[in-house]
């Protein structure tokens, strides 16, 4: 194990469903490179996946993080940046696709030499909204998947990630007037099911497309009466998730998505977010 992994941690902040820094902390640090070197500060503004990345590049330049060093797991990775699990996933999906990490189930996340580019086609770049039929081809591919996804989660999902939809649907709650906020913890609400799957096949498919799921979830938050639609349906399939029903979660999230897809075709209205 790479030396720079027994450094002490940081207190974890349990930043997970928001990408909402901690008020009140002027000079908050993550120090989890070689030697105590590697610094990392708290990311504060929007695509917050973007400025982790830049960080994680520049430890590799300086030689604070070398070719085999495994970075650490993706929760402790979001209370050190203080941000959303969901930015470190995208942060970790781009550091992939430039050849600079490879992600191995079961064992983590490693720094490579960065000669070895892989030739990756994400499906992000295929199903974007704004192209031609692309709203359409993102709603089909959630029918197929997710209605699925909630009725394994039913049956398979631990406490942990229980816990992880709870706190999501609490964010959501109180986050009706801050899109940012909003839409990280709609992501997390999702990315949390998934992991109750426990399949890590059904992440790398929904890793995919996170950059379209934002991108709706942008604009339904427009909608008029959006926002509060998507809770009502969170809360019924959290709420079969939590009694272990399999069909009744299959056909909450079936209304999610008819909801989802309703709203995705109602005219938008532009908010004025809270600052």
């Amino acid at each position: 194990m790479p030396d720079w992994l027994q450094q002490p941690r940081v207190p974890p902040v349990d930043m997970r469903y928001s990408s909402r820094t901690i008020v009140g902390v002027s000079t908050g640090v993550a120090n989890f490179g070689a030697g105590g070197s590697a610094v990392y500060k708290l990311v504060r503004t929007s695509r917050l996946y973007e400025q982790i990345v830049q960080q994680i590049e520049e430890s590799i330049v300086k030689g604070d993080l070398k070719p085999g060093d495994q970075l650490p797991a993706e929760r402790e990775l979001a209370q050190r940046f203080g941000v959303s699990r969901t930015a470190v996933r995208e942060a970790v999906k781009a550091l992939r696709e430039k050849g600079l990490v490879e992600a191995y189930s079961g064992r983590g996340t490693f720094i490579t030499d960065g000669t070895t580019q892989a030739v990756r086609q994400s499906l992000d770049l295929m199903v974007k909204i704004g192209q031609p039929e692309g709203s359409k081809h993102l709603a089909e591919v959630r029918a197929i998947l997710e209605p699925e996804i909630a009725a394994l989660a039913a049956e398979r999902i631990q406490e942990s990630e229980l816990a992880a939809m709870r706190e999501a649907v609490a964010v959501m709650n109180r986050s009706g007037q801050d899109p940012q906020a909003f839409i990280e913890a709609d992501l997390d609400f999702h990315l949390a099911l998934a992991e109750g799957a426990a399949n890590p096949l059904i992440l790398s498919l929904l890793d995919s497309i996170v950059g379209p799921l934002r991108e709706q979830r942008l604009r339904i938050f427009q909608v008029p009466g959006g926002p509060d639609r998507g809770q009502f349906h969170h809360k019924r399939i959290l709420e079969a998730i939590e009694h272990r029903d399999p069909e009744r979660a299959r056909e909450a999230m079936r209304a999610h998505l008819t909801q989802v897809s309703d709203d995705s075709q109602t005219p938008a209205v532009k908010r004025t977010p809270v600052k």
